[in-house]
C-alpha cells in the first residue's frame, strides 16, 4: 500500500470521521490506521473479504467527496504552511515587517 495515500486517508478519517457510519468508520481505522489485511477484517467481522475490499473503497470516495465539498484538510495543510513561514520570519533577529501582512491575509482569506 502506497504510504501517501494511507497518510491522506488517515487525514482525511482524522478531519470526517463523524460523518461516517460505525462499520465504515472501523472498517477504515483497522485498514489504514491498523494496518490490517482485508482477510483479517473480514474475519473479525463474519464477511467476505470483497465485502470488506467494498466498503472501504466506497468509504474512500465519500472520505474524498466530502474533502472536495468541505476543504477542510486541505485549508489546513495551507494554514499550517503559513503559520511556518511566520513562525519563521519571526525567529529572524530584526524581520521585515511588511512580510507579516500578506501572510496574515492569507490565512483570513482560508477562515472566510
Amino acid at each position: 500500500m502506497e504510504i501517501a495515500k494511507t497518510n491522506r486517508m488517515n487525514a482525511l478519517f482524522d478531519f470526517y470521521a463523524t460523518l461516517l457510519t460505525e462499520k465504515q468508520m472501523n472498517y477504515i481505522e483497522l485498514y489504514y490506521a491498523d494496518d490490517f489485511s482485508l482477510g483479517e477484517i473480514a474475519e473479525e467481522y463474519g464477511v467476505s473479504r470483497q465485502a470488506v475490499y467494498d466498503n472501504i473503497k466506497r468509504t474512500e470516495k465519500i472520505l474524498e467527496d466530502y474533502e472536495r465539498k468541505l476543504h477542510l484538510y486541505s485549508n489546513y495543510v495551507v494554514r499550517s504552511e503559513v503559520i511556518d513561514q511566520i513562525t519563521k520570519i519571526l525567529k529572524e533577529d530584526y524581520p521585515e515587517e511588511d512580510r507579516l501582512p500578506p501572510l496574515l491575509d492569507a490565512i483570513q482569506e482560508i477562515e472566510e
